[in-house]
Formats: C-alpha cells, sequence, structure tokens
C-alpha cells in the first residue's frame, strides 16, 4: 500500500514538472520558437485545430517563424486565430506565408518576464507541496486504520518529503534556466 502512494506521488509530482516545463517553454525569450503557438486553435472549416496539424511551422532565422499552411484557403484563419491569441505578434502574409517577427525585448520586459517565469514555478512548487500533503494524509489514513505500521508509515512520510524537495529542485533548475535564457541578450 505504501508503495503505491510513494509511487502515485512521484508520477503526479513528474507531471507537475511537465506541466511547468511547457509553460515556461511558452515564455518569449526574445527568439523565435514553436512552442509560442502551441495552444492556438484555428478554425478551420467549422474543427478547433492547432496549427501545426494545418500548416508546417519554420524558424529560419532567430528572429523570424514562418508557417506554411497546407491548403491556401487555411491563412485567413490561421490570421485570425493569431491576432486573437494573446502572443502579440502580428501576423504578416502574403496570401501564401504568414510570417511572424520576434521583436528584440527591453529590458523592461525582460525583467517582467523573469517575474512571470517566478510565479509560474511558484505556482509548480505549490502543486507539488499539495501533492505531498495528499500523499501524507494517505500514508496516515492508512496508518489510523490498521494497514500501515508506525515505522512504515514514518519512513513513508520521509520519501514522500525526500521526492517533494527533489522535485522542488527540479523546478528550481528549470526557473533558473530559463531566466537565464531571458535575461541573456
Amino acid at each position: 500500500m505504501l508503495d503505491s502512494i510513494v509511487k502515485d506521488a512521484k508520477d503526479r509530482m513528474q507531471k507537475a514538472i511537465e506541466a511547468i516545463a511547457k509553460d515556461l517553454s511558452k515564455l518569449r525569450t526574445g527568439k523565435a520558437s514553436a512552442a509560442i503557438l502551441e495552444g492556438i486553435k484555428v478554425d478551420y472549416y467549422g474543427t478547433e485545430m492547432p496549427i501545426n496539424q494545418i500548416a508546417s511551422i519554420a524558424i529560419p532565422e532567430a528572429r523570424l517563424i514562418v508557417i506554411q499552411p497546407w491548403d491556401k484557403n487555411a491563412v485567413d484563419p490561421i490570421v485570425r486565430a493569431i491576432n486573437a491569441s494573446d502572443i502579440n505578434l502580428p501576423p504578416q502574409t502574403d496570401g501564401n506565408v504568414i510570417r511572424l517577427s520576434i521583436p528584440p525585448l527591453t529590458k523592461e520586459r525582460r525583467i517582467d518576464l523573469t517575474k512571470v517565469a517566478s510565479k509560474i514555478s511558484e505556482e509548480g512548487k505549490v502543486a507539488v507541496r499539495n501533492i505531498r500533503r495528499d500523499a501524507v494524509e494517505q500514508i496516515k489514513k492508512g496508518q489510523k486504520d490498521g494497514g500501515i505500521p508506525e515505522d512504515i508509515a514514518k519512513r513513508g512520510s520521509d520519501e514522500i518529503q525526500d521526492l517533494t524537495d527533489e522535485y522542488s529542485n527540479k523546478i528550481d533548475d528549470l526557473k533558473k534556466k530559463k531566466e537565464e535564457e531571458i535575461l541573456n541578450i
């Protein structure tokens, strides 16, 4: 029973790390990245589809994203979806290809982005701590019900705390890496 609680907690903490990494990858750093377009859905013939399913995305330069729709009729819906999104990049099109130019970030904007990265990582740490709390409660419940002896419950709680520390450190590493990426000019 204890092993399943620890394994479940570890799996959930790993998913939290993956979610944090995905959220941090969406932060603009002044460099072009296809991750900026993740989450943008295009209304294509009445169906909501991700951009990468109706167009190819290329990054020919450090500050340019080129979107080449496979169907010429998809250009306008893609432009509308990009304009409606929160990426704040005006698309330029010639009728066949859509270009997104990434402007260089100002110092103030870089500092703001590091604050956003800190907020995302703190939310991840809260999620990891909530997972720890749930796991420890399950262990205590198992101990109270008589299914887990006291010494094994203590060892399990310590193991959960070690996992929490490990995953909190991973979140700190992700945040530090993203902040360096943002602040590099």
